[in-house]
Parts: C-alpha cells; structure tokens; sequence
C-alpha cells in the first residue's frame, strides 16, 4: 500500500472519529464550561502520552519540538475558544455552515504558504461541496437555508475557522523530516493545555472538573483518547503526505458522517434530501482530493 493511500485512510478514520465526538460531546456538554471540559480534554491526552517518555530519545527531542508544537497548538486552542465564544450569541446551525469554508480558507493560504494555486475548477468544486455539506446541515429543509443570517457570534466564529485552517497549514509548514510525530503530538497537547488555562484565568473560568464523573467519565476518557490523541496523531501523519488543501476537503465528509453515525447508534433517519447532500458532498471531496 502506498504511501498515499495510507495517509487517505488516516485522514478518513479521524474524520470519522471527529464524527463521533460530536454525538459523545453532546452527552457532555451543559455539565461545564466548554473551555474547561477542552483544557481537561487535553490534559488526559497528555497524560496518557507520558509514558512514551520512558525512552530516552524522546526525551531529547522534547526541548526541539515543543516551541513549534506551542505554535500548532495556538490554532487549535483559537479555534475551540472562537467556537465556545461564538455560541454564546450564534446557534450550531450557523457555525456548521460556516465551518464549510475552511477547506477554501485553507486553499487560499496554501496560495501564500505553499506558493500553490487554485484554479477555477477547483473553485467550482469548492462550491458545489459546500452545498452538498449545506444540504446536510439544514436537513434539506429550505425554509431553515432561508432564515440564516449573521450575527456577532457568526463573525467570532469566522476567526476561529481562520485559526483552524492556519493550523492545517503549519501541521505541514513546521514539520521537520526528523520529527517523531508523537513527541510533536504531546507538545502539541501540553500547548493546548497552557492556552485553555490561561484563557480560563483571564476570563475566570473554574475547573469543575469534579462533575465529570462516573459514565460521564467514560465519556470524556473516549474524547480525550480516541477523538483527541489519536485524531492529531493521524492528521499529522497525514498532512505530511497530502498537505493542507486535501486534508481539509475531508471537511466536506464530516457533517455526512455525523448523520450516518446517528443513524446507526441513534437511529435517526435519513431523509432523501440529505441522502442527495451526502452524494454531492462526497462525489466533490473525492474529485477536490484527485487534484494535483
């Protein structure tokens, strides 16, 4: 299997387990704040790293990577805390459509990054796979399309997709050919870390943390594990080999995702309208990530 192939298939495990977060998160949410379920999100990532520390020569690596994963890990924190601001004035409906133009926001820094360009063709696939991502989104329901409008939160939350698609660019613009990607990940974390908690003293946001307990825990384990370590493991690994555009046109698949996964654990129908939204967002990721 090439080495191609293989950083697809990482890409579109992460997807789908970022899918899954969204239905677990959903069971946690409200118990907390948001900023503060994320930093303890982190922290358990970090920890269950640790021990690959026990070999010396990741411990060596430490002090050469933790300043660019401090970096890597700005975006990610900007991106969750412009999520969390912005819905305190804006609705999840308005932040998953606009969240479909992070693959064009990250084509359009690829163009000042990478020196790479975007043609018209590439334009109109952008497009029409945002609208299939749409079509899901409103549940194919017009009515919903036509009540979107913008509000202060929706303009937060467009800085928080600026961020997340700078963090896609510098996955692969701070990464060196000697990096072992694990240690990038745990600086990565540790980053993470050190920008919730100092979010959290300047906007004196406490801890709590002792309300996440019994299956709640579980939970949160589940997040912090699967949907956090190994989703930053497998889109490192990944970006290395496909860069930023075509790991961010995986965007595209993320709300299908959410709605297959809900119809399996939550049997939640699908109706035919967002069954032909999944079909165009799918058949456009696949020829966006055929591109050159």
């Amino acid at each position: 299997m090439s080495e191609t192939i293989k950083a697809h298939l990482y890409i579109l495990l992460a997807t789908a387990l970022i899918a899954s977060s969204f239905l677990v998160s959903g069971k946690l949410s409200g118990i907390i704040d948001p900023i503060s379920i994320t930093m303890y999100r982190f922290f358990i990532a970090a920890l269950v790293l640790m021990p690959i520390f026990i070999k010396q020569e990741y411990r060596k690596r430490i002090s050469s990577t933790f300043g660019r994963g401090m970096i890597i890990s700005l975006f990610y924190s900007l991106y969750f805390i412009g999520m969390f601001k912005a819905l305190e004035s804006t609705t999840v409906l308005n932040t998953s459509t606009l969240y479909t133009l992070v693959p064009l926001m990250t084509a359009i820094l690829c163009i000042f990054f990478f020196k790479e360009k975007i043609s018209l063709t590439q334009l109109f696939i952008y497009f029409i796979a945002m609208l299939g991502t749409t079509i899901v989104i409103f549940k194919a329901n017009i009515e919903l399309f036509l009540n979107f409008s913008l509000n202060q939160g929706d303009i937060i939350f467009l800085l928080g997709s600026i961020s997340m698609a700078l963090y896609s660019i510098f996955l692969k613009f701070l990464y060196k050919k000697d990096d072992i990607l694990l240690v990038l990940v745990f600086c990565t974390l540790v980053g993470g870390c050190i920008w919730m908690f100092l979010t959290m003293q300047v906007l004196d946001i406490p801890l709590e943390w002792e309300k996440i307990d019994g299956n709640l825990f579980y939970l949160m384990l589940y997040i912090s594990i699967v949907t956090t370590v190994f989703t930053l493991f497998l889109y490192q690994k990944g970006s290395i080999v496909l860069g930023s555009k075509k790991l961010m046109a995986y965007v595209y698949l993320s709300p299908a995702m959410v709605a297959i996964l809900s119809f399996i654990f939550d049997k939640q129908s699908i109706s035919f309208g967002i069954f032909v939204g999944i079909i165009i967002s799918t058949f456009a990721t696949i020829v966006l990530l055929k591109q050159k």
